[in-house]
């Protein structure tokens, strides 16, 4: 995330905005506040910067994170390198959000936007457009704005429940998720339970298709979770302390 000096922070619908970084990498509306030393280009501290393992990833899709408040402070957390690696990344932090301010953060003229969210019974899908609908040309050319949210399993669920223009937003579930590098840091109580930043990539290779080449990503979010698994848990193994589902965690269909 980057710094933003001394501009004034002011505050919308339960999250921070403040103006674009001067990285240019992606919009992030709320920052922590500094208590050492840090890079300012990825808000963390110097020791654990995140800079060398950018990956900067071509992409179509536009992605928006509805970051929940507590992941922001985590230093396990995927979507520093996910916003820092993708160009058309925008991070929104917030559990509450006013319903005319996320309206306006998840509809933008000429894209359809999408959720990626699985049906589940707690949170259902809402219906599939017909068959005429899917195929209309209008439908069909829009390019998408991917939607994730960004928290633990349950406190996502209570996110979209919480938020109705959220639930009701078609919904992208994910093929079959490949094996989750995250489990050295973060525990999950899923096989299909994947990081954010593992999600995203996934929904992006889907929708954007073979233009779209995320291993050198997910390869840089490998070495991050081992630099991180060697500095707090010498002995490998996971913590036992986190929330289970944590880090957005995003399941498959």
């Amino acid at each position: 995330m980057s710094g933003v000096g001394n501009d004034r922070i002011s505050q919308i619908a339960g999250q921070s905005r403040f103006p674009e970084p001067s990285c240019d990498h992606a919009r992030v509306t709320a920052k922590p506040a500094p208590s050492r030393a840090t890079c300012p280009r990825c808000l963390r501290a110097q020791k654990t910067c995140l800079c060398a393992l950018v990956q900067p990833t071509a992409h179509a899709t536009e992605v928006l994170v509805l970051q929940h408040p507590q992941e922001q402070r985590q230093a396990k957390n995927s979507v520093a390198l996910l916003r820092l690696s993708l160009a058309r990344c925008e991070v929104v932090v917030g559990d509450r959000f006013e319903p005319a301010a996320l309206q306006a953060l998840l509809h933008r003229p000429g894209r359809d936007t999408r959720l990626l969210y699985p049906d589940v019974p707690a949170a259902p899908a809402p219906a599939a457009p017909t068959a005429a609908q899917a195929a209309s040309p209008e439908a069909s050319a829009l390019p998408v704005r991917l939607v994730v949210i960004d928290a633990t399993w349950r406190k996502s669920l209570r996110m979209l429940l919480a938020h109705p223009l959220l639930a009701a937003l078609p919904r992208l579930s994910l093929d079959a998720p490949a094996p989750t590098r995250y489990r050295a840091i973060r525990a999950a109580r899923r096989a299909d339970q994947v990081s954010t930043l593992e999600a995203t990539v996934q929904a992006l290779a889907q929708l954007d298709g073979a233009a779209f080449d995320g291993a050198p990503l997910l390869d840089a979010f490998g070495r991050f979770v081992a630099a991180v698994a060697s500095r707090s848990q010498p002995s490998g193994s996971a913590d036992a302390g986190a929330d289970a589902g944590a880090d957005a965690m995003v399941r498959g269909a």
